[in-house]
């Protein structure tokens, strides 16, 4: 019998992390809980027979920019992706309504993100935790009466809680992109590049008038369309930048060809991953 594919994730089971990875990679798995990003690209790093997931950018909170240098600095290449829809719910203990609650705790994230709801129950104290998951297990497993976590709602009857209150995210279109990452061995072993539709490159431009729009133009004499772009400065060289940039193409091909046009006018590209664009979870 093979053993279940393991999946380092950042956060606990139940997680939005754990989500993900189970919707990508199949409910069998095995996940591995990390505290932080770096503990889980390190696990990645260190075992070519560990994935990972990581979120790199979520549609109201912007870009988590130390995941895209983390990415630039280590042997992992990204495999896949998957776009969820983050919905929150308010999570008890049995027994109680939302009058009893006196204190939310949950990460400060999903507390910003339901900003909106709380603000209709004034005499609820926001305190910041680090995990959406773990708040809610530690409610559980602790019997904290007039507590409440805020999660997903799988997660909470996961942990036998009440959900006292569904959907209270204040924007219904708040998505976060997951990247599924490997060590670039087996990156490179399970990828089928002519099926490949997406990539994920970092580059340098020189300080020059007009630099980044020649990239651009041969990008789109290629038909590759640039679905984001994300500049951050290079430490130590004033006024020079990296820029990290995702692609999407019909023709790998065609992909390759532009990649082979730009190298010429850039500086230390890297190709982060080449792979298939990522469902949807509404």
């Amino acid at each position: 019998m093979n053993s279940p594919i393991q999946v380092a994730i950042q956060g606990a089971k139940g997680s939005f992390h754990d989500i993900a990875a189970r919707l990508y990679f199949g409910n069998t798995i095995e996940t591995l809980s990390c505290d932080t990003f770096k503990e889980s690209i390190d696990l990645v790093r260190q075992n070519p027979t560990i994935v990972g997931t990581i979120a790199i950018e979520n549609t109201i909170a912007g870009s988590l920019l130390q995941n895209y240098n983390l990415l630039k600095d280590s042997d992992v290449r990204i495999i896949g992706e998957h776009k969820l829809r983050i919905k929150h719910s308010l999570v008890a203990l049995e027994g109680q309504e939302i009058d009893d609650i006196h204190e939310v705790r949950s990460h400060y994230m999903a507390l910003l993100q339901c900003e909106q709801f709380l603000s209709q129950h004034p005499h609820i104290q926001l305190i910041e935790a680090e995990d959406t998951a773990k708040s809610a297990h530690k409610i559980a497993t602790s019997n904290q009466r007039g507590i409440a976590g805020i999660c997903y709602a799988e997660t909470a009857k996961q942990f036998g809680l009440k959900i006292l209150a569904e959907g209270i995210e204040t924007n219904k279109h708040n998505f976060t992109r997951f990247l599924m990452v490997a060590h670039k061995d087996k990156a490179e072993q399970i990828t089928q590049k002519e099926s490949c539709n997406k990539a994920s490159i970092v580059f340098s431009l020189p300080h020059e008038q007009g630099s980044l729009s020649k990239i651009l133009t041969i990008l789109s004499f290629y038909n590759i369309n640039l679905t984001k772009i994300q500049s951050l400065p290079v430490i130590g060289h004033e006024w020079e930048y990296l820029f990290y940039i995702d692609l999407s193409f019909d023709n790998y091909m065609r992909y390759t060809q532009a990649i082979d046009a730009i190298r010429p006018l850039i500086r230390n590209i890297k190709i982060l991953g080449e792979y298939t664009e990522g469902e949807q979870t509404i």
